[in-house]
């Protein structure tokens, strides 16, 4: 990932929590990117992201407006967390 500013994909329609549980959840996947990240924390991560944003199609353009920004591939991150186990290491 490189060092630019990238901007959170966010909806209008979230409240504060749900705000602050997508930009935790893209937080996870630009550790992947830099010092590494624990599956687990992937995991728990993004099951949260589901209860935020539940459709498939939302979920894929909202990774893609990070994933173009931060030049990541955060469903990469995501199946990986969810192939290993919790103590496993990610790094990009």
């Amino acid at each position: 990932m490189d060092e630019r500013s990238v901007s959170i994909p966010l909806s209008v329609d979230w409240n504060q929590d749900e705000i602050v549980t997508v930009a935790n959840f893209f937080t996870q996947i630009e550790y992947a990117y830099g010092s590494g990240v624990k599956a687990g924390d992937v995991k728990d991560a993004y099951e949260a992201f589901k209860a935020v944003v539940p459709s498939k199609s939302e979920e894929k353009t909202h990774f893609k407006a990070y994933d173009d920004q931060a030049n990541t591939n955060t469903w990469t991150v995501v199946k990986r967390a969810l192939d290993e186990e919790r103590e496993y290491r990610i790094t990009m």
